[in-house]
């Protein structure tokens, strides 16, 4: 099983989950998060005051599922979350060595399920 974690921008998280439910993956997390890569923020103008947002905000993704499923997924999240503009995310891609659904007691693929 591999763990897919993305962040992208916001505005992009309602075209990612959809083509996320076309290819019949429903289970995921999100979290707002902050950060920057390379484009390290940038200058904002406030009441006639400049100053500087290094952190911006970005939506961060994270969706277990089994090792077939991986190039689909990243495909339905390079699709969808890509405007061609600097800042669009990154994708992740690490091992999961196990997964337990807790009321059931269920492991591994029948847990994602």
């Amino acid at each position: 099983m591999k763990r897919v974690t993305a962040i992208i921008k916001p505005f992009k998280l309602d075209d990612v989950k959809d083509a996320l439910l076309e290819i019949g993956v429903s289970g995921m997390s999100v979290c707002e998060i902050r950060g920057h890569g390379r484009q390290k923020g940038h200058t904002e103008l406030y009441r006639g005051a400049e100053y500087n947002v290094d952190f911006i905000p970005k939506t961060e993704l994270s969706i277990v599922v089994t090792a077939d499923q991986v190039d689909a997924v990243i495909e339905a999240i390079k699709t969808a979350a890509s405007s061609g503009k600097i800042g669009d995310g990154k994708i992740f891609v690490s091992d999961v060595e196990r997964v337990i659904r807790i009321r059931t007691g269920e492991e591994d693929a029948d847990a994602l399920n």
